[in-house]
C-alpha cells in the first residue's frame, strides 16, 4: 500500500482485483469471510487462482457457501491504524443493493470520526459488484495518482458510478435458484433447455435478469453486444472480465470485444469466493464504463 496526496483508498475483497492490481494501484483492500461446508475461509487478493479453483469445484462437488458482510471489527483494525499515522480515508463499498457492509462501514466511520475528530473519512457507495467495483477502485486510484484531491475524487465517484456497467450470465441456474432471484420451476426448465440468463446490475445496485440467451456461446455473445449498445469509448482504457473458474470463456468474450474495441486493454480476474457463492461456477461478467446501466 502507498499513500498518494494524504488519503488511502480503501475496498473490500468483493471487488475481485488481484494482488498485483492492488500492488500497482497502491490501495488497501479489506479481506472478508466465507464459509464453506462448515468450514470458515478468509478471501483476500491473490495473483493465486487455485483456491478459488478449489472453492468452485467444491461448489461443483455439491458442497455449500455462505457469505458474510465485512464485520465492524475488521473496520476498526484497518482503518484506525491509517488515522493514527495521520491519514484520511476513501472508502468505496460494496454495493448497499447486495449487502449491508456499506451501512456497518457508516457505522463504525461515525464512532472512528470522534475518535479522530482531525481525519477525514468519506465512504462512497459504489453500488457496483464484483470487479465492476474494482474497475471503479481502479478508475478512482488512477485519479488519485494524477493527483486529484479526496473531496475532488469522492465527488467523481458519485458522479459516475451509475456509468458502470455490469452485465452477467451463469451457467447453472442452480446457484439464482438458491439465492432466490429465480424460481425452481424456472431453474429447472432453464437447465433442460439450455437457457442461460442475461443480468445486469441496476441504479439501485441490484443484480436483475434482461434477457435469456439458448446455449453458453449466445449468452457470451449478449454480453458483447450489450457493451457495443452502450459503451462510452472515451472513458474506457481497460475493461474486466471477471470468471468463475472459467478462463476459457472469458477469453472467449475477449475476443468478441476484441473486433469491436480493439484499443482497449482487456483485463480478465477471478470472480472471488464471496461474489461466487451467489453466482455459481461458471460465472462470466463485462464491466466497462457506459451509458446508462
Amino acid at each position: 500500500m502507498t499513500i498518494e496526496n494524504g488519503y488511502v483508498i480503501v475496498t473490500d475483497s468483493t471487488a475481485d482485483l488481484t494482488q498485483t492490481i492492488v500492488q500497482d494501484l497502491g490501495i488497501l483492500v479489506l479481506p472478508m469471510e466465507y464459509i464453506l461446508d462448515g468450514t470458515v475461509c478468509h478471501y483476500a487478493p491473490t495473483d493465486d487462482e487455485s483456491d478459488i479453483t478449489a472453492f468452485y469445484q467444491a461448489l461443483k462437488g455439491g458442497k455449500m457457501a455462505q457469505t458474510s458482510q465485512v464485520s465492524p471489527m475488521t473496520y476498526y483494525a484497518y482503518f484506525r491504524p491509517i488515522l493514527e499515522r495521520g491519514q484520511d480515508i476513501l472508502y468505496i463499498a460494496f454495493s448497499s443493493g447486495l449487502s449491508a457492509t456499506y451501512e456497518t462501514a457508516c457505522q463504525v466511520i461515525a464512532e472512528l470520526q470522534k475518535e479522530f475528530p482531525q481525519r477525514r473519512i468519506l465512504a462512497v457507495d459504489s453500488l457496483c459488484a464484483s470487479a465492476g467495483e474494482g474497475l471503479l477502485v481502479y478508475a478512482a486510484a488512477q485519479k488519485q495518482k494524477q493527483g486529484l484531491d479526496m473531496e475532488t475524487l469522492y465527488q467523481w465517484l458519485l458522479q459516475n458510478r451509475l456509468h458502470l456497467c455490469h452485465w452477467f450470465t451463469v451457467d447453472d441456474l442452480a446457484f439464482l435458484k438458491r439465492g432466490g432471484r429465480i424460481s425452481a420451476s424456472t431453474a429447472m426448465v432453464g437447465d433442460i433447455l439450455q437457457i442461460k440468463p442475461v443480468m445486469h446490475v441496476d441504479d439501485a445496485g441490484h443484480l436483475v435478469p434482461v434477457s435469456k440467451a439458448h446455449g453458453r456461446k449466445k449468452s457470451l455473445h449478449a454480453l458483447a453486444q450489450a457493451m457495443q449498445k452502450s459503451c462510452i469509448p472515451a472513458e474506457n482504457e481497460v475493461i474486466f472480465i471477471g470468471h468463475g473458474n472459467s478462463v476459457e470463456d472469458a477469453t472467449l468474450l475477449k475476443k468478441l470485444i476484441a473486433t469491436s474495441f480493439p484499443q482497449f486493454f482487456v483485463q480478465i480476474v477471478p470472480i472471488g469466493p464471496i461474489i461466487g457463492a451467489h453466482a455459481g461456477p461458471g460465472v462470466i461478467a463485462l464491466f466497462f464504463f457506459g451509458s446508462p446501466r
